[in-house]
């Protein structure tokens, strides 16, 4: 406080000083002229001293107030002292506590966001933990149970064996989907770009997944028949991937003797929007905001009945954001759900079909 006080003292006295010097002056300057007419001399001596000591007191506390907050800003990092220019501080002190506003406010929204991110953190490593837990614990139940002498029973041995493989293969999984999201999100997974028929590429995903759909007695079909190839550029096996994640997702949570239905539509001039349209448990409104986080479940304890990582829409998000495309969701709960992407569209078919490039 008295490091405060002589600066104050500092400061004043050498403003008195400034002020003082020039009344000294100007005062010597009217004696030495000797002028007849002293009330003009008086009225030109206030007018001198009022415009002096306005602009050396504005001028002395402009520095003042500059330097000092120019040393906050250095000292505690909180403002960019480059930002700050003497013309912004004024003796009102008017621009320092809009700068100070704006600042505690964008701090305020930065605590929210990292409060917001530190509990999508442990909400996370507690669903990677879970999700690495369960079929580790069933590999190793079983490994133990066959060390313990089950080995000797060749039926069990077999049987155990097999889990156990099934185990790993979760393992596997999982641990495949989260080094391509990571690579996804890091830009190390190239896209390698070729113009194919999109109606193919849903009729091979179909028959790929046809024997699953038909143990629910899930109807896998178009919304239409499409005599006519539909050409579009993009990688075409993350784009199957992306279907195949869809498709199954819409099985999972599809009714027994439901329809998984899928379309495609012009959106504009250069591209088209695919529709994959099922009639299914829907998803609950406050569940869709949250539908692409890693290991996100909307019904949990289902999810894990049927299986999969937990990671398949958080892949299809990455996949085709990669592609500089969008995905949009639209779910009724009970009555069944639509997702929907763009793709670039081509319209002929270049004279080398097969032409690819690297990006």
């Amino acid at each position: 406080m008295a490091q405060q006080f002589k600066r104050s003292y500092r400061f004043a006295i050498r403003t008195a000083l400034f002020i003082s010097l020039f009344l000294t002056a100007i005062l010597a300057l009217f004696i030495f002229l000797d002028l007849q007419n002293w009330w003009i001399a008086l009225l030109i001596f206030a007018g001198l001293c009022y415009l002096f000591s306005f602009l050396i007191i504005q001028y002395r506390v402009e520095r003042f107030i500059y330097r000092r907050i120019k040393k906050v800003y250095d000292n505690v990092s909180l403002l960019d002292s480059k930002t700050l220019r003497p013309n912004q501080i004024t003796t009102d002190m008017s621009s320092l506590t809009r700068e100070v506003k704006k600042f505690a406010e964008d701090k305020k929204l930065e605590i929210e966001t990292l409060k917001v991110r530190e509990a999508y953190r442990k909400e996370f490593m507690g669903n990677v933990s879970h999700e690495l837990k369960t079929p580790l614990f069933t590999v190793q139940g079983y490994i133990l149970t066959l060390i313990d002498g089950a080995h000797k029973d060749k039926v069990i041995r077999k049987k155990y064996l097999a889990r156990a493989n099934k185990g790993v293969e979760r393992l596997i999984y999982i641990v495949k989907d989260l080094d391509m999201i990571t690579k996804l999100e890091t830009g190390d997974l190239h896209l390698k770009y070729e113009t194919f028929d999109i109606i193919e590429l849903i009729q091979a995903s179909f028959d790929l997944l046809e024997m699953k759909a038909a143990k629910k007695d899930i109807t896998l079909t178009f919304d239409l028949d499409y005599s006519e190839a539909i050409l579009v550029r993009a990688d075409r096996e993350r784009i199957q991937q992306v279907l195949t994640n869809l498709i199954v997702n819409s099985i999972k949570y599809g009714k027994n003797g439901g329809t998984t239905e899928i379309s495609i539509e012009n959106l504009i001039k250069n591209k088209v929007i695919v529709r994959v349209t099922d009639n299914g448990e829907g998803i609950a409104k406050e569940n869709i905001p949250r539908l692409f986080e890693r290991f996100y479940r909307v019904d949990k304890s289902g999810s894990r009945r049927e299986g999969g990582s937990g990671l398949g829409l958080s892949i299809v998000k990455h996949i085709l954001e990669a592609h500089e495309e969008k995905i949009y969701v639209e779910s009724v709960f009970g009555v069944g759900s639509e997702f929907s992407f763009t793709l670039e569209k081509r319209k002929e078919i270049p004279e080398n079909s097969a032409i690819t490039e690297i990006t």
